[in-house]
């Protein structure tokens, strides 16, 4: 049975009414497949060329499937490019910038967030402001003050500048800390806990998803640093992949095929890395309140 306000609808007017959330879910799938096809288009531009020929390039379509796949583009990367310098400089940049900036950054954050000292709030803040400072200002001073004591082209010039903490860091876990509550940790005083055993035993565990997703983001960013590599090194003793692959396409502008497979190579181990821990980045988004 329909009630009498259900009946003086007329049924066109009610039809019209389920149509409009079908249609408004429809135009948003449509916008959204849309944007992932966008999206993911110059990756799949790149993973295709990187597995095919010149010759299957100059001939075929550029999202074509190659046929058949070929590794010889790797091999030519690895064995007269020479690229396994690269690789291998840049990840254990990756790792002591990494490390350094989680274990910098964790302290920091922890006496911003639950350390009572004069001038805390103003320090932090005038810290954080040097988020609104673009790298390029920093660029020249930093140039100079490595060249004085005579580190340019070397491995501490790539990871010095870095490895101390960065704002966006330590502003990151100093909210998730602040969020911690205080009763567990007076609960750990009580029992004679002091504040080392606090942050390291207590605060850095409740603090993983957070943590985690900051090793992401760390990791991704330096990975793909590009402009202070290129300035502080010459030569190949300390080039990075990024520098590397610039030079090769610079190099091989018309061999596509060569340059694709320098790219996927480098983009490879990032789309590993989010594929196996993005459940960290959304724990850490939904318990923090982050919008």
């Amino acid at each position: 049975m329909t009630s009498p306000d259900t009946a003086a609808i007329p049924a066109t007017v009610r039809l019209a009414g389920h149509r409009t959330p079908i249609l408004a879910n429809l135009i948003t799938y449509v916008v959204l497949i849309l944007a992932a096809l966008i999206t993911l288009a110059p990756f799949a531009l790149s993973f295709l060329t990187a597995f095919k020929s010149p010759k299957q390039f100059a001939s075929t379509s550029a999202l074509s499937w190659p046929n058949p796949f070929t590794v010889d583009n790797f091999s030519a990367l690895f064995s007269q490019e020479g690229f396994l310098s690269p690789v291998a400089v840049t990840a254990q940049v990756v790792v002591v910038i990494t490390v350094g900036q989680l274990l910098f950054s964790i302290m920091a954050a922890y006496a911003f967030a639950r350390m009572e000292f004069r001038g805390r709030d103003t320090l932090f803040w005038v810290y954080l402001a040097t988020l609104m400072v673009p790298q390029v200002v920093t660029v020249i001073p930093l140039y100079a003050i490595f060249t004085e004591v005579g580190l340019r082209n070397t491995f501490w010039s790539l990871v010095l500048p870095f490895v101390f903490g960065s704002p966006y860091a330590v502003f990151l876990l100093r909210e998730y800390f602040r969020g911690i509550p205080q009763d567990i940790l007076d609960a750990a005083r009580i029992d004679g806990a002091g504040s080392w055993r606090i942050l390291w035993l207590i605060v850095v565990p409740l603090a993983r998803p957070i943590i985690a997703t900051l090793t992401i983001i760390t990791v991704v960013s330096h990975w793909n640093n590009f402009m202070w590599p290129l300035i502080i090194t010459t030569g190949k003793d300390w080039q990075v992949l990024t520098v590397a692959t610039a030079a090769l396409q610079s190099q091989y502008n018309a061999n596509w095929t060569l340059v694709m497979a320098a790219t996927t190579l480098a983009m490879a181990p990032l789309l590993i890395v989010f594929a196996i821990f993005q459940r960290h980045i959304v724990n850490s988004i939904s318990l923090t309140g982050f919008k």
